[in-house]
């Protein structure tokens, strides 16, 4: 009887363990970007937005890009995401597209190496949307907002991190944001494995997600990354 001295079991023992990936989604503005930084620092995680995956508008006159809906799933690359989240799951580093937000286009000949980790996270609005995702996570979380609240945290991002005028973030959020969110983002909460609100309290909704990794024996134990939330 081989047992463990087979070759092939030898080698199965010896591959490092697949990833574990988190998806998270929610309408823009609803707090799903910081949850999922934090759990990125919490995990020391690799961190994949799908923004970074827009598709290139360099063809079009710059006129022509802004007034694209940037908010329909067609806006995504999500193939080239899906591929490069295999990738990583196989621990295989990846180099990630760099967009450039003020003028709608990715920067030519340039990319970010990423390298595999221990837990990868996915997030975006549409993060839950698309079924070439959603079968590779082991685990998704919808981020739950009022469209209000949603709104007024949308222009101060694009208006500070993407050189957007208020004007033009409000236009575009009841042009587009809002339509979209009601066809694609917010029926893919039923996607989701939990739900947490974007209102409450940051330190509340990790809690909650890492009782519930806790529970399905992701995380060894709570008390370490609890006691690090409690003391920032």
């Amino acid at each position: 009887m081989n047992g463990i001295n087979s070759p092939a079991i030898a080698q199965q023992l010896s591959l490092p363990r697949r990833p574990f990936i988190l998806g998270i989604a929610g309408c823009s503005g609803s707090g799903k970007t910081t949850l999922a930084r934090e759990l990125t620092s919490q995990f020391n995680a690799t961190l994949l937005p799908l923004d970074f995956y827009y598709r290139d508008l360099s063809h079009l006159p710059p006129d022509d890009r802004a007034l694209q809906n940037f908010d329909h799933p067609d806006s995504i690359e999500h193939a080239l995401l899906a591929e490069h989240i295999s990738s990583l799951a196989n621990r295989q580093p990846i180099h990630r597209p760099i967009y450039d937000f003020a003028n709608h286009t990715r920067i030519p000949n340039r990319t970010e190496l990423i390298e595999p980790a221990e837990f990868l996270i996915v997030e975006g609005i549409l993060a839950l949307h698309y079924e070439d995702l959603r079968k590779l996570y082991d685990f998704s979380i919808y981020v739950n907002a009022p469209n209000q609240i949603c709104l007024n945290r949308r222009i101060y991002r694009d208006m500070r991190e993407r050189g957007r005028t208020e004007e033009s973030v409000r236009a575009q959020f009841e042009a587009t944001a809002k339509p979209m969110a009601d066809l694609y983002v917010l029926p893919s909460a039923s996607h989701a494995s939990t739900t947490v609100e974007g209102t409450e309290a940051l330190d509340w909704s990790v809690e909650q997600i890492l009782k519930s990794l806790h529970q399905l024996g992701v995380v060894p134990t709570t008390d370490t990354h609890l006691n690090a939330i409690r003391t920032t």
